[in-house]
Formats: C-alpha cells, sequence, structure tokens
C-alpha cells in the first residue's frame, strides 16, 4: 500500500514539473523603466513610460501608430493588462511585420500591395469606443484582411458583443492572455475566453502596441491607452 502510495506521489510530482518550468520561461517584454527593446513605426503618437506603465496618447492627424517588440516571436503565450479612453480605438498586435519597401502578398487567392512602412498582422482588439459593438479581445488583421474572429474565421458578432459587454471593464484595468501555437489562436479577456480560432497565414513577427489614429478629431487628442505586466512566454 505504501508503495502504491510513493509511486502515486512521484508520478504527481513528476506531473507539474513542466508546469513549473515553464512559469520559470516567463520573462517581461517591458523593463518597467524605459522602452529599451522597443521601436515605433507608423504614426507619430506619443509613447512615455509612468509609474511602471506604458503610456500611449493620441496626436491628430497621423495614422496608427505601433509601439514594436525589436524581437521576433512565433509560438507563445502573451498576458497584459490595459485600460484605454472609452473614446479611444487601440490594440494589441502580434505576429506582426512590416515591409522597407512595397510588396506584394497574396490574401485569399488575389495580389495585393502592403505599402512600405505599413505595419500588418493579428491585433487583439481593444474596443471602448464602440459599446454597442464591444468587440475587446477580438481578432483582427490589420492592414490585410479586417476582422477574423468574429469574422471569416468565425464567432457569432451578436453573441460576442453580449459576452464583450458583460466582460469588459470600461476605465478600469483589464487583463488579456494570447495563446498562439501553430496555426491555433486563442484569447482571454479577464479570465473568460473570447476568440478561437485557426489560421496559416503569418507564424512569426512582433509584438506591438497601437494608439489607434484620429484624424483631425481634436475633440479626442490627447486620449491614452496604458499597458502595464506584459509578459511573454516562448512555447517549444
Amino acid at each position: 500500500m505504501f508503495a502504491r502510495e510513493s509511486v502515486a506521489l512521484t508520478l504527481l510530482a513528476i506531473s507539474f514539473a513542466p508546469l513549473v518550468s515553464f512559469a520559470e520561461e516567463t520573462t517581461p517584454l517591458f523593463d518597467g523603466k524605459s522602452l529599451e527593446g522597443w521601436t515605433q513605426q507608423g504614426g507619430n503618437a506619443k509613447y512615455r513610460v509612468e509609474s511602471g506603465i506604458i503610456i500611449g496618447e493620441s496626436v491628430p492627424n497621423t495614422p496608427n501608430s505601433f509601439l514594436c517588440t525589436e524581437k521576433k516571436y512565433g509560438d507563445f503565450v502573451l498576458e497584459y493588462e490595459y485600460k484605454c479612453d472609452d473614446r479611444l480605438n487601440s490594440g494589441v498586435q502580434f505576429r506582426s511585420n512590416v515591409f522597407d519597401e512595397e510588396t506584394e502578398i497574396e490574401l485569399d487567392g488575389k495580389q495585393r500591395k502592403i505599402a512600405a512602412g505599413r505595419v500588418h498582422g493579428y491585433q487583439v482588439e481593444i474596443d471602448p469606443n464602440k459599446p454597442d459593438r464591444s468587440w475587446s479581445g477580438g481578432i483582427y488583421d490589420e492592414g490585410r484582411r479586417g476582422w477574423l474572429y468574429p469574422g471569416i474565421r468565425g464567432g457569432d458578432p451578436e453573441a460576442f458583443t453580449k459576452q464583450g459587454q458583460k466582460v469588459y471593464k470600461p476605465g478600469e484595468w483589464n487583463a488579456v492572455r494570447v495563446e498562439c501555437n501553430g496555426n491555433s489562436i486563442k484569447t482571454w479577456l479577464n479570465g473568460e475566453p473570447r476568440a478561437d480560432f485557426t489560421d496559416d497565414m503569418t507564424a512569426e513577427g512582433f509584438i506591438a502596441l497601437q494608439v489607434h489614429g484620429i484624424g483631425g478629431n481634436e475633440a479626442v487628442a490627447g486620449t491614452l491607452v496604458q499597458w502595464r505586466i506584459l509578459t511573454l512566454r516562448e512555447l517549444k
């Protein structure tokens, strides 16, 4: 009897060992003090660091702005918290890229040109400025195909909106988890599953923090989106 119990305890310990190992491999993407390891692409929104938080500030008459990691990632678990002014739209790019010169790519059987300097790729939506839609945690394909989930890769828009209205916390910190493993892409918002689909278009790219362009709307100039506790665990 004691032998069987000993074997059971040993197996239990072994089963937990990989979880501990993976947890130790989680690394911060942000040192809490500076923007070292990041570079800005696209528009001229302002990015700064205050009290361990990355702050993005909207600027009129400039396109979408992106603060991008210098390193690229393929399969990973990304976690972060954000807070966004309810008049602003934003998002977090992943498996995203930018070309140095205009490049032609194939999208669903059709050729399309991506402009030089245009950030493109998967984006986890931050969507507080459209409460009647509430698609925060959904996936938008920036600069390419548009909405993937809900959209061409699945998800019921009405049900997704209803869930988003319950899960999203206006004016508060919201926690996001993104899991990319092969062609599987999943997201969670405040612990609740949001997007879950497969897509083979891009296997690797940078992470980027978006401040959406506001056109010439001076009324929302200076609105903020904030991020903190950005961590990533690469999957082997």
